[in-house]
């Protein structure tokens, strides 16, 4: 079994290969890996292997490991993004504990993570999610939501509007793949051109990495090849 040292090693080299097929710098593409239901042993292990970025789905487990790791006196500066649903009642800890919010999907929510960031904190860097598939199970915008919703969160004090996120429906081929992530940059190709600063594209998982490069993906949301397995047994 590889140590998570070698799995961080292996999927960066895997990122580095997939931008390559597409004439894309690796630089431009974050590997942000996912920690949810995973111990804080795990996270150090990652953190002594150079990681920075972490991402959580649930919301008392991840500020705890935020609070965890905040009171540790040495170590270095670690990014932290919400990637999970959100619930209006759950907004607060998000907002006081996380750098990045990538599941925002509705103005009631981006307006309560605004108004309760605490004063003196940097800004939440905020994310729209949209449901490209229009499956009825999953969360996120219809497309033609986006435009409307972008342009009330960029009007917001507490939070810069930095792009798009999805998770597509579960597909095994490649042509698949990259037509759903396709969909999604051409909708941050339309947004630009009203919000030009917009950079950051989160789209891809373990299983649809390569895809989700080539589309254009910059942060790329990587639990199991780099963690192993997850319990969700204990999930918060």
């Amino acid at each position: 079994m590889n140590s998570i040292k070698q799995n961080i090693e292996q999927v960066i080299n895997q990122i580095g290969l997939a931008a390559e097929k597409c004439g894309r710098d690796a630089e431009t593409v974050q590997l942000l890996a996912v920690s949810k239901t995973k111990p804080i042993a795990a996270i150090e292990q990652a953190i002594a292997a150079g990681h920075t970025a972490f991402g959580e789905n649930y919301v008392q487990e991840g500020v705890e490991k935020v609070q965890y790791f905040a009171q540790q006196e040495a170590g270095p500066s670690l990014s932290w993004h919400f990637i999970g649903p959100i619930q209006s009642n759950k907004t607060r800890p998000i907002a006081e504990h996380f750098d990045w919010v990538h599941s925002v999907d509705r103005a009631k929510i981006a307006r309560r993570l605004s108004e309760q960031r605490p004063a003196g904190m940097a800004p939440i860097n905020v994310l729209l999610q949209v449901n490209t598939s229009g499956e009825d199970s999953k969360s996120g915008l219809a497309f033609e939501q986006v435009a409307a919703l972008a342009d009330e969160v960029a009007a917001m004090p507490n939070l810069v509007l930095r792009g798009l996120m999805s998770i597509p429906q579960k597909a095994d081929d490649y042509d698949s793949q990259l037509a759903a992530f396709s969909s999604l940059a051409e909708a941050m190709d339309k947004l630009k051109g009203k919000h030009p600063q917009l950079d950051t594209l989160s789209m891809g998982m373990s299983g649809d990495l390569d895809a989700a490069v080539a589309a254009g993906s910059t942060i790329v949301r990587i639990g199991t090849a780099i963690f192993g397995a997850r319990d969700y047994s204990a999930k918060q």
